[in-house]
């Protein structure tokens, strides 16, 4: 009798949401609340709410309550799919291009075709990439403050396929893993997948906290910590030289595996040395050209230290045996010849004059962003929603993302990231001011 009183329960609560009757953002009873309301036991008031936060209906809030979702947002922010609707600005994605990279393809490709090696390329790859392409790949890294051998290096498919090939290889299901409580979200999706624990560590200031970092060990064994001390995404933080030397002292102390994700650090001036230089014994450095070149370009390198090498390449032949011949002769070309480097200096101020332009149009409210990066992240206020702020940009066509992909804790901050290299400059300042008056508008 007392499941069949929770499923009506359930059941009217849910009708109520999708029809409107309650709103996007209605604070619903507390669970002691609802419990004496509807005559249940407070554990099946709880299983009530359970419910529908699984179906994506409400959302619990630590110290707020549960609020009615904005349902016409998928769950887990779910904007992908209008990222590339006709008409839509993307504010969502960041996949940065400066002009003259089409032309840039097509002369590559006319040098392919009247290259001696054309053969060459449609046959199988070395897993880990042809010799010389992993030396212009270890010069390369040279310039970001990496010395590392060819015989460290592995080209994959992508920063992304570089990331699960290092986790595939080196942890297994069930490791702690320590992450920024805000992260890259194909980490955790990656993670998701290979049934890995992430313990969330909070911000201290602009960096992660590492007194929580090193308590969390003390508690704990945890096997690896995925960083992005270069250009973190969301935040953009560049963490100096003291905070990198004390996280790899704690690396050392509990054994830790380091994963350092470069995918945007092309974008910071005069960094401090990589986490792989301070600590090549046990970094693996993961980048890739899909902000540098261009997100088609599924090219990047693994630079790991030897004794993981192997393993690592184990999993590239298990995954995609090798990087396509074309795609990776086209990228390497572009490093052996200067392109890539001018790319990136290009890209650097490309960024700058983005974030201007987000200075100026957001003026007044508080975002947090690094100068040299291509996203700004905009944490709201108490009283305002992010998925309120969400579909009301997306009502006007401005597609951006709230915190929960980017999320590693229980309770997802009310924050939006706006990606900026995706669009248009003059397109970028109007998008911007209109993601400034949406955001006032929700706000009072």
């Amino acid at each position: 009798m007392a499941r069949s009183r929770y499923k009506v329960v359930v059941d009217a609560l849910a009708a109520d949401i999708q029809a409107g009757r309650l709103q996007p953002g209605t604070r619903l009873p507390t669970h002691r609340e609802l419990a004496a309301r509807e005559g249940l036991a407070l554990v099946t008031a709880t299983r009530v709410y359970a419910e529908l936060e699984a179906m994506g209906l409400v959302s619990g809030e630590v110290g707020r309550g549960t609020f009615v979702r904005e349902t016409s947002l998928p769950p887990g922010q779910g904007i992908d799919q209008y990222a590339f609707a006709a008409g839509v600005v993307d504010l969502n994605f960041n996949y940065p291009a400066v002009p003259g990279q089409v032309e840039l393809l097509r002369g590559a490709l006319r040098q392919l075709a009247i290259s001696g090696d054309m053969e060459s390329m449609l046959r199988y790859q070395p897993h880990a990439g042809r010799t010389h392409e992993r030396a212009m790949v270890a010069r390369h890294l040279q310039c970001r403050g990496l010395a590392v051998g060819e015989d460290q290096v592995l080209i994959v498919s992508g920063a992304q396929h570089g990331l699960a090939a290092t986790v595939m290889a080196l942890l297994n299901p069930g490791d702690v893993v320590a992450i920024d409580a805000l992260t890259y979200p194909g980490f955790k999706v990656l993670s998701q997948a290979h049934r890995l624990e992430l313990a969330p560590i909070p911000a201290a200031g602009q960096e992660p906290d590492l007194n929580a970092l090193e308590s969390l060990c003390e508690r704990r064994r945890v096997r690896a910590v995925y960083s992005m001390p270069t250009l973190h995404n969301p935040l953009g933080w560049v963490t100096g030289l003291q905070w990198r030397q004390r996280l790899v002292a704690i690396a050392r102390q509990y054994g830790l595996l380091i994963i350092e994700d470069a995918a945007y650090a092309f974008l910071a001036e005069d960094p401090p040395p990589p986490l792989a230089a301070l600590a090549p014994e046990t970094t693996v450095y993961v980048s890739g050209f899909s902000k540098s070149i261009a997100t088609g370009i599924r090219v990047g390198f693994v630079a790991a230290p030897t004794q993981w090498v192997g393993a690592i390449e184990r999993i590239i032949r298990a995954t995609t045996w090798n990087t396509p011949g074309v795609m990776t002769a086209i990228a390497c070309g572009w490093l052996d010849d200067g392109t890539v480097t001018r790319l990136e200096e290009e890209k650097r101020r490309d960024a700058r004059t983005r974030q201007s332009i987000a200075h100026e149009a957001l003026s007044g409210l508080p975002y947090i962003s690094h100068p040299g990066s291509y996203f700004v992240w905009l944490p709201l206020g108490e009283e305002v929603r992010a998925d309120h702020v969400a579909a009301a940009l997306m009502r006007e066509n401005i597609a951006v993302s709230t915190a929960e992909p980017f999320a590693t804790t229980t309770h997802v901050p009310h924050a939006i990231r706006l990606a900026l290299g995706s669009v248009s400059l003059a397109a970028l300042g109007e998008a911007l001011k209109k993601v400034k008056q949406v955001v006032e508008a929700c706000t009072y």
